[in-house]
């Protein structure tokens, strides 16, 4: 007999997604599945979409999703239970996918799945995030140590035996990431099934990425690894993104050195060249979302670089970076009519870059430190190549150029994370050794 799914989705003001989750979710030709919506003290038509849409909804106050997940399951009829996020689209074979892993191997306690490598907001940092996502669960193990409950499903009953999601995370955090440890330490069998996809349709901002990386993930679960004692080798904790974290502040105490050794002037190459891989993504973030405050933001970044060239009568290197913002902006304004354009005006730039960046480590001081230094970054490149040159494949080649600076600054705050997170888990257990 084949097996039955319940899918539950915890929803807080996001109808619009929900809408879009719940009309693709429909159109799955298989009868044997019940959806259920658990409406986290939403102020939006939230319930109502649900309702609208046929789903059994359970209207709560405000808990967590961690707990409108539990409360999705308390109801829930079937056999396997699939836990999908509301800003996520099923693909057609999305669930059929699920079920036949569980039917395939009836040892299989749970499964999850990836974000497919199209997400539905194309600006570049939601591109970024999401498709960083796509490739980690591409390229993770089969065996999985974890759950995901983006797109995760559980057999019911092993689902109730370890009592569900830990509702002391009363926001989107690591409540899936925690119950996956538990599974673990049962040695119960999960499965990461690169088949298995959904869309992701959410839009980040830089500073949300920032908040939740650091304090919805990057703390909690390093407190986690802590108390669990186990850091497996498998997805953002990989050995390669623990070096790279090592790497990453080793690159910032050589600059810090550099600075105290020569003064400003030697940061202000590294602060042009890194200014030139962000063009792309600066002029794209205004032309996208006409911001003033992101025209302010990029204007005050700009003008902080230039004075410090004047300071340290290095104005000569401000030249080729205000050269290529205006190239960019052409490019962007002009250059995108045909194909062949975007060819001849991206090669063009490509070159561009290329000697201007050459240029501007002409103004480097010749030493050790230099030699560390750009030692270290091409490490880093050569350890992510693969993650790059995936980006490569995704997005325009030169918009990828401005993903080495942001990935080099999540290693940055992964490592910052980890610290605060030792901390707070070494106060913790004085606290709890003097009571």
């Amino acid at each position: 007999m084949s097996a039955t799914v319940s899918v539950i989705i915890p929803v807080r003001n996001s109808a619009a997604h929900l809408r879009d989750c719940l009309e693709h979710l429909n159109r799955v030709p298989i009868h044997a599945l019940e959806s259920i919506v658990v409406d986290d003290g939403s102020s939006d038509e939230s319930a109502a979409v649900a309702r609208e849409h046929g789903a059994i909804t359970i209207c709560s106050q405000r808990q967590g999703p961690a707990a409108a997940r539990n409360l999705g399951a308390t109801v829930a009829r079937g056999d396997v239970l699939l836990f999908l996020d509301a800003d996520v689209r099923v693909h057609e074979d999305t669930i059929r996918r699920v079920l036949w892993n569980f039917e395939s191997d009836p040892h299989l306690d749970a499964v999850i799945g990836s974000y497919d490598d199209s997400p539905g907001s194309r600006d570049f940092i939601s591109l970024y995030k999401n498709l960083m996502h796509c490739f980690q669960h591409q390229h993770a193990r089969p065996a999985a140590s974890t759950f995901w409950s983006g797109c995760g499903a559980i057999r019911r009953d092993v689902f109730l035996a370890y009592s569900g999601f830990d509702q002391r995370y009363r926001r989107p955090a690591i409540e899936d990431i925690e119950l996956g440890y538990r599974l673990a330490r049962g040695n119960r069998k999960i499965l990461l099934d690169r088949a298995v996809q959904v869309k992701h349709l959410k839009r980040w901002t830089f500073w949300s990425v920032l908040k939740t990386d650091i304090l919805y993930r990057g703390i909690p679960w390093t407190e986690l690894i802590l108390r669990d004692r186990r850091m497996p080798n498998d997805l953002n904790v990989q050995v390669s993104e623990r070096v790279s974290v090592v790497l990453t502040f080793l690159l910032v105490g050589l600059a810090f050195a550099g600075t105290i050794r020569y003064d400003g002037s030697f940061l202000i190459p590294f602060i042009g060249i890194l200014q030139s891989l962000l063009a792309t993504y600066w002029i794209e973030t205004v032309s996208q979302r006409q911001s003033k405050g992101a025209i302010l933001l990029i204007a005050a970044f700009v003008g902080g670089f230039l004075w410090l060239a004047h300071q340290h009568h290095l104005l000569i290197i401000a030249a080729p970076v205000l050269l290529g913002y205006a190239l960019v902006f052409l490019r962007t304004r002009y250059g995108y009519a045909t194909n062949r354009l975007r060819r001849v005006t991206g090669l063009a730039y490509a070159l561009y870059l290329a000697s201007a960046v050459l240029f501007m480590l002409t103004y480097l001081p010749k030493s050790l430190l230099v030699f560390g230094i750009i030692a270290i970054l091409s490490a880093l490149v050569v350890i992510h190549r693969k993650f790059y040159a995936f980006f490569g494949s995704k997005l325009d080649r030169l918009s990828a150029l401005a993903v080495i600076p942001l990935h080099m600054l999540y290693h940055f705050y992964n490592g910052v994370s980890f610290v605060i997170g030792l901390t707070r888990h070494a106060v913790n257990r004085l606290s709890i050794g003097r009571a």
